[in-house]
């Protein structure tokens, strides 16, 4: 298991806009494999290359044990409104309530690189659309209105201190921590009841 840093809020390449793939080679694997290894150790649903420091258009998404590689996925569909809350392996400890598309239907490759087409709604659908916004520059934090981007802004303040390079780094030390606190999500909630992004 290779764990990767995660960057956190206020790192430039959470801004950028990532560039395609052109092949899946065979260090492009293994950066699924670590970056599928680090939301697991995060205790997350979903993980960007942006947010591990890479510029390459992918990102994994487990929900209910079921892994999935997106390579250069594209929104072709939105239909409806929902409303969930929402954190970042990014940006932790900050969880806010976001408006997104209720239904979305996204074209992409898998990591052999075979179009594939998926259909989300609920969580499904909300972990869709925030993954695929990284791989665009955007946070959910874009999503909010002013008043409340500036609460999150100022919440992030108080926790940024603990990331001085930008970087959050999962010791054994935090993941036993994370690993702690999803058992008690658990032991509140079965995993697909969960309702939140993260």
């Amino acid at each position: 298991m290779s764990l990767l840093d995660i960057h956190v809020l206020g790192s430039p390449i959470l801004r950028r806009d990532t560039l395609p793939v052109q092949q899946m080679t065979t260090e492009l694997r293994e950066l699924v494999t670590d970056m599928f290894d680090t939301m697991y150790a995060a205790k997350g649903i979903g993980l960007a290359a942006p947010q591990v420091g890479r510029s390459e258009r992918i990102a994994v998404l487990d929900l209910d044990k079921q892994p999935l590689v997106l390579v250069n996925p594209v929104i072709t569909l939105r239909q409806g409104r929902s409303r969930r809350e929402e954190g970042c392996l990014s940006i932790p400890d900050i969880h806010y309530e976001v408006e997104r598309a209720g239904k979305v239907v996204v074209q992409a490759l898998d990591v052999d690189m075979q179009p594939i087409t998926l259909e989300g709604t609920d969580l499904f659908g909300t972990c869709l659309q925030h993954e695929i916004d990284h791989l665009h520059g955007k946070l959910f934090l874009d999503h909010l209105s002013i008043l409340k981007r500036r609460q999150a802004m100022r919440d992030w303040d108080e926790e940024k201190d603990q990331y001085p390079d930008l970087l959050r780094r999962l010791t054994p030390e935090e993941i036993a921590r994370l690993a702690a606190e999803d058992e008690e999500l658990d032991s509140e909630a079965d995993e697909h009841q969960r309702t939140d992004v993260r």
